[in-house]
């Protein structure tokens, strides 16, 4: 018997509209769920009084009484990322020092969200800043991965990720800098996806114009939920000048995989052995992507043919001048030094000695990635990657500092594989490509699409959801 929380975000709100079940029972559903597996996991912090969210669960009954409907989202729950502002909640980004930062307005996406009529049961976990994929913090503890609470759930939006594989959440958002819904998403076996840059608009910001490394963006664990949620948190904001002001197309499901037949995508693998790879991530994203094959796409593996190491350079520089200043405030505080996590001050220190013309060198050379992504993309409908360079390590540790027999010379140099989509500005789609040999450990393969190209990249991603259904029914054992 399905009960409320096996269904996907879609089904949910179409039982909910027509009215199968009250939004009264999805909200107990959840709050049972959560109270009573949350506490393994880690992965909803904050969460509001019970009392409070069923008050508003009858709101929204209410509501669909007198025939209005709020949207999409009609009394679902939703947890936002610990980066994104939900008013009267703390927005702490997962440190101590912010603990009681409790926000005075919501983000552009939580308003839209909220809009289409989401009820805000709290936040989800995160490391401290959203640095390192690897979801632990000094305030909130470690979020355990929704496979095997003893490794890491990924990050930065681990938390969301765990909530999503462990039915705490019928959808989640999250924001992706250097494969933030990516990477947590391979690891949970699920759907996540950084859409195009502008796509969702970041609002209240301190920068709107240089700071478009990172975006918010949706997680699901289906293709359509993945796409209707982008649909609701995407538009043009005044406040966000250079966000997208084209629509995106509306999501199609497709019937069958035939929509890949002629798809041309080009497998990057591990860049010709620059990136360091832990066993069975590769043959793993090639089964995957012979699913593709399987259903009439072209596959080929290629050569990125641009200076990687020029390209590591240049990420290092515009990392260090976007991550320094939102350090930088907090170190005023007395001690403040002393409760901050040492990779989040090795980025401030780094960026204090960043000069202009370091940093407009470094754009110049991510202006000439991006003009030769625009030649792979006259050759191919996408472009493939791993999602992760490592399989999910022990939750006690704070990240792998030898990779395949190389040692990693930053706290994130073995998330690189990530950077290659954020970058070029391009929309990205973590999709489940298979687990470990130990069978306890998913990872996911990372399809690139075109400048702006989200529809269609999430239009490849369903098909090729299609070819994998065996695979994406398998359950963590909680669900079993």
């Amino acid at each position: 018997m399905t009960t409320i929380t096996d269904l996907d975000a879609d089904q949910l709100s179409a039982a909910i509209h027509a009215k199968q079940v009250s939004c009264r029972e999805v909200m107990s559903s959840y709050l049972a769920r959560i109270h009573r597996i949350n506490p393994k996991f880690n992965a909803v912090v904050n969460l509001a009084p019970d009392d409070t969210l069923l008050a508003q669960a009858d709101e929204c009954d209410a509501d669909l009484a007198r025939g209005l409907d709020r949207g999409w989202l009609h009394g679902i729950p939703q947890a936002i990322k610990d980066t994104g502002h939900a008013k009267g909640f703390p927005t702490t980004y997962g440190c101590a020092l912010l603990k009681d930062a409790v926000a005075t307005q919501d983000s552009v996406m939580t308003a839209r969200m909220k809009d289409a009529g989401c009820i805000v049961i709290g936040k989800t976990n995160m490391p401290e800043f959203g640095l390192g994929s690897h979801t632990f913090n000094d305030l909130f503890g470690a979020t355990g991965n929704a496979w095997d609470a003893s490794v890491s759930a990924g990050g930065s939006s681990g938390g969301a990720a765990v909530a999503l594989a462990q039915r705490l959440l019928p959808v989640a958002d999250g924001s992706d800098f250097m494969g933030s819904l990516r990477n947590p998403a391979a690891w949970n076996h699920i759907f996540g996806m950084r859409p195009s840059q502008g796509r969702v608009p970041f609002w209240p910001a301190s920068d709107m114009w240089v700071a478009q490394l990172g975006t918010e963006g949706p997680m699901a664990r289906t293709v359509k939920d993945l796409a209707k949620l982008l649909e609701v948190q995407s538009g043009y904001s005044a406040n966000v000048p250079l966000s997208i002001s084209s629509h995106l197309k509306p999501f199609v499901q497709p019937s069958d995989a035939n929509t890949l037949k002629g798809k041309r995508i080009g497998w990057l693998g591990d860049l010709n052995g620059y990136l360091a790879m832990e066993d069975g991530i590769l043959p793993v994203c090639e089964q995957a992507l012979q699913r593709c094959a399987d259903a009439g796409a072209i596959v080929e593996p290629i050569s990125l043919g641009f200076d990687t190491q020029a390209l590591w350079s240049a990420w290092l520089a515009w990392r260090r001048a976007l991550v320094g200043p939102k350090v930088a405030p907090l170190l005023a505080i007395p001690g403040a030094r002393d409760r901050i996590k040492p990779e989040a001050l090795w980025e401030h220190d780094q960026a204090i000695s960043l000069n202009f013309m370091d940093f407009m060198k470094a754009s110049e050379v991510r202006t000439a990635y991006h003009t030769h992504l625009l030649s792979l993309f006259e050759r191919f409908d996408s472009l493939a990657l791993p999602v992760a360079q490592v399989w999910p390590f022990p939750v006690a540790q704070r990240w792998p500092q030898v990779l395949a027999g190389r040692t990693m010379d930053t706290y994130h140099r073995w998330m690189e594989v990530t950077l290659y989509a954020t970058f070029g500005g391009l929309p990205a789609i973590s999709v489940p490509a298979g687990f470990h040999a130990n069978g306890k450990w998913p990872t996911g393969l990372q399809l690139i699409g075109r400048p702006q190209g989200d529809a269609d990249l999430l239009d490849l991603a369903a098909a090729y959801e299609l070819t994998a259904a065996e695979l994406l029914a398998r359950k963590p054992a909680e669900l079993v």
